[in-house]
């Protein structure tokens, strides 16, 4: 008897760490020469995404990198920066704006924003200096994550 309540507990903990893995989704941003948008983007430039999703940055055509933006991260979360040409896998965890650019085009607004939960942070990352069109694409992509919420 003991033994079955036992397998019964051992299979009860098993499904709830497998149904947590299972709410976790990945994102896929393409960087490219030539998008949608334009010139110089990340495809797509806004994603929404819950804490423990991964963002996985594909490097689609040369010359690009992801990172963070000092000053656009919740509090707590970690900086990432990519190499150039290099596909990056990100998990993020803290709920809030994340600001990301592509060092070489950031003057282009190759800009991305991750929107995880609620944007926490999004009056701090508005406040944020950008060169050239970034400011114009952050300022609409963080109307998307404090629109969404």
């Amino acid at each position: 008897m003991k033994l079955i309540f036992a397998r019964m507990a051992i299979a009860a903990l098993m499904a709830a760490g497998t149904a947590g893995a299972a709410q976790a989704a990945d994102h896929e941003i393409r960087m490219l020469n030539k998008g949608e948008k334009g010139m110089m983007v990340f495809e797509p430039a806004f994603i929404a995404a819950q804490p423990g999703d991964t963002i996985r940055f594909i490097a689609a055509d040369k010359g690009h990198n992801a990172e963070t933006i000092k000053g656009m991260l919740p509090d707590g979360a970690e900086a990432f920066k990519g190499k150039i040409n290099e596909e990056i896998a990100y998990t993020v965890e803290m709920e809030g704006v994340y600001g990301i650019k592509c060092a070489p085009h950031y003057g282009m607004g190759m800009v991305a924003v991750i929107s995880v939960g609620a944007p926490v942070n999004a009056a701090a990352a508005q406040a944020v200096k950008h060169p050239g069109k970034a400011k114009g694409v952050f300022e609409e992509l963080i109307g998307h994550a404090v629109a969404a919420n």
